[in-house]
């Protein structure tokens, strides 16, 4: 499940990367009633492309910490909590 997020939140970082004005697009439709007048200034896609950058980094970060983590499966050798060894 935690794979699964981190696929889809890496895959949202890199569209938005690589297509910032139509996600900037929709994301203005979604936020203003009248959408037709509003108009983000140059930066705000610059900020749309790095915010997508981190995006698509963290998602490969994490899927690489839980690719090499060490596996829940195999069991600890058992020990006697009396003796205290």
């Amino acid at each position: 499940m935690r794979a699964a997020l981190l696929l889809i939140v890496g895959l949202v970082g890199v569209v938005q990367t690589l297509a910032p004005r139509p996600v900037v697009r929709a994301w203005t439709r979604v936020v203003y009633r009248d959408a037709g007048d509003a108009e983000p200034r140059e930066w705000a896609y610059l900020a749309a492309r790095a915010e997508g950058a981190v995006l698509a980094l963290a998602s490969l970060v994490g899927l690489y910490r839980l690719a090499a983590a060490p596996d829940d499966t195999e069991e600890a050798p058992a020990t006697d909590d009396r003796s205290g060894e």
